[in-house]
């Protein structure tokens, strides 16, 4: 699957070479590190940030993932598992603020790879060449 961006978006690594890790602490439940990311990729040296607040369009996208979220948790609770709607209204919150970290750090990947691709050339050269 390297080589995809479902491989960058899903394993939080450079989408140029997907080799770097594009995240310092790769623990996306640290809470105060969650978001903290390296200023360039260890291997392929390509800078995630291309300009400030890049990462602002990232809500947009975070919308759309929450929603995915919410609605198979909906469909979890309220067809698969029975619960009243309430019950499945509280699961959806529940399965919201469970997964927050985890939506946060999908959709930065997202968002960083609808703008760049991956390069087998930059894969495969190492950065102290």
């Amino acid at each position: 699957m390297k080589g995809t961006k479902l491989y960058s978006i899903f394993t939080g690594t450079c989408p140029v070479c997907h080799i770097g890790k594009m995240y310092t602490n790769r623990n996306a439940y640290k809470i105060s590190e969650t978001l903290n990311m390296h200023e360039r990729c260890s291997h392929c040296d390509t800078k995630y940030r291309m300009e400030p607040s890049f990462f602002i369009g990232a809500m947009y996208v975070s919308y759309g993932v929450g929603i995915a979220v919410a609605t198979a948790a909906f469909v979890i609770a309220y067809w698969s598992l029975h619960f009243s709607l309430f019950a499945s209204f509280i699961s959806l919150i529940a399965a919201l603020v469970l997964f927050l970290p985890l939506i946060a750090r999908v959709s930065r990947n997202i968002w960083i790879n609808m703008f760049m691709s991956y390069d087998k050339t930059k894969a495969k050269a190492s950065k102290n060449d």
